[in-house]
């Protein structure tokens, strides 16, 4: 659809791995325009919203399986709290496999992120970008967004290191302070969002490209998850 690839590198990251966080992550390797980036992760919040409602509806509607529905919903949503949230409008059962589906995508990230860092240097083909500039692992290393390696070490050490009763003691203090920084985050990101501009004629392909790379999502990953949890393979 002719759209720039710096924008269609952040929205396609977003669609497929987990939302605002890839898109985030995205637009720290290539050091993406903030305007492109707040665009992105408006569309992600506003589709959320209503794939979180509608489509446990759809698979009640369909007489899908909890493990299927919790597998579509963790592989389509975006957001991991939007997920979460939906899943538990199904079942437990849904709740569990659609946040294990989320988490599996979101680890992800930090691949994803580090494939983008050397693509981006290698090819050029940021605008801003100079001639000069040499792909060195320097330059690879500064346009890596650092954030996701404290991700990924939060992770491995809550997760094989520290012991359980340690982690259930910290989870509530760092639940409050994650909500506070998370309010902090999408407030700025509100302040520099426009909807008029997402109606704009400058705007219009890159949303029902967004749009059409979801719905896709949508039917794809519905396809996949009754092969992987309504065959009989999950058992």
């Amino acid at each position: 659809m002719k759209i720039d690839k710096e924008l269609s590198l952040m929205m396609s990251s977003a669609v497929s791995i987990c939302g605002v966080s890839a898109a985030i992550a995205t637009s720290g390797a290539i050091k993406g325009d903030s305007k492109k980036l707040s665009l992105v992760v408006s569309l992600v919040l506003i589709t959320a919203v209503p794939m979180m409602i509608v489509m446990p509806w759809l698979a009640s509607w369909m007489g899908l399986s909890q493990e299927v529905t919790g597998a579509w919903l963790g592989g389509t949503i975006d957001t991991t709290g939007a997920v979460a949230a939906s899943g538990s409008l199904v079942g437990e059962t849904a709740l569990k496999i659609s946040t294990i589906v989320k988490f599996s995508q979101n680890v992800l990230l930090g691949f994803a992120a580090f494939a983008i860092s050397i693509y981006w240097t290698y090819t050029k083909t940021a605008s801003s970008q100079s001639v000069s500039e040499k792909p060195t692992l320097k330059l690879i290393w500064e346009r890596f967004p650092k954030f996701v390696i404290g991700f990924a070490l939060a992770s491995l050490i809550f997760s094989f290191i520290l012991n359980p009763e340690i982690t259930q003691s910290v989870k509530a203090p760092l639940k409050s302070l994650q909500g506070l920084w998370f309010a902090l985050a999408f407030t700025c990101i509100g302040l520099e969002t426009n909807f008029k501009d997402l109606v704009g004629v400058q705007n219009r392909k890159p949303v029902f490209a967004f749009l059409g790379a979801q719905l896709f999502n949508i039917l794809i990953t519905l396809l996949i998850a009754y092969f992987l949890f309504g065959s009989g393979l999950y058992e």
